[in-house]
């Protein structure tokens, strides 16, 4: 069995969303961890389990990231942490899986799959040996209850339900 842990020098864990419909904006969480155990060089036996601290969301605006933490969207107070954990990998071709997992956000927990690019395996400056993954999904976020919503009076919805996952990790093999 090989245990995976995630450099979070080269990863990212970001969202992004429709505003006012005509345009996306994004933002990313600063504190997560993740860990993959596998036995097979292919990781088609890979078992992962990530999360986030929802108190480390960052939209590079202030007051929007106060709000995101609050109850109307992911309630920090309460549910300070957003987990993943698989329940499957399926792999298309060399370099293309689908991830299926539990996703955790407030207290629900909902199946999500991911689209998954594997961008191969190699050694690092460190002479560790490191494998690279671009992750892309799309959740609702009104079924994880991030309720709020606003309607202008033009008729155009502030922000989107649907939110889009893109995710670029960096795993390292553990001795």
């Amino acid at each position: 069995m090989s245990t995976w842990k995630i450099d979070h020098a080269h990863s990212h864990i970001q969202f992004k969303v429709k505003h006012l419909v005509v345009t996306t904006l994004g933002g990313h969480f600063n504190t997560f961890d993740a860990t993959m155990e596998c036995h097979n060089d292919d990781f088609t036996d890979a078992n992962i389990s990530f999360e986030a601290d929802v108190n480390s969301i960052t939209t590079g605006n202030e007051q929007r990231d106060g709000h995101l933490k609050s109850d109307d969207f992911f309630n920090a107070a309460s549910y300070p942490k957003l987990t993943f954990v698989s329940t499957s990998i399926k792999k298309s071709d060399t370099e293309n899986y689908k991830l299926t997992g539990n996703l955790t956000i407030r207290d629900k927990t909902l199946p999500v799959t991911l689209d998954v690019i594997y961008g191969g395996t190699t050694l690092n400056a460190y002479g560790k040996t490191i494998a690279g993954f671009e992750l892309n999904g799309k959740i609702n976020r009104k079924d994880f209850g991030l309720k709020w919503s606003f309607t202008t009076e033009a008729g155009n919805v502030v922000v989107s339900d649907e939110v889009r996952l893109v995710i670029g990790v960096e795993m390292i093999k553990q001795d």
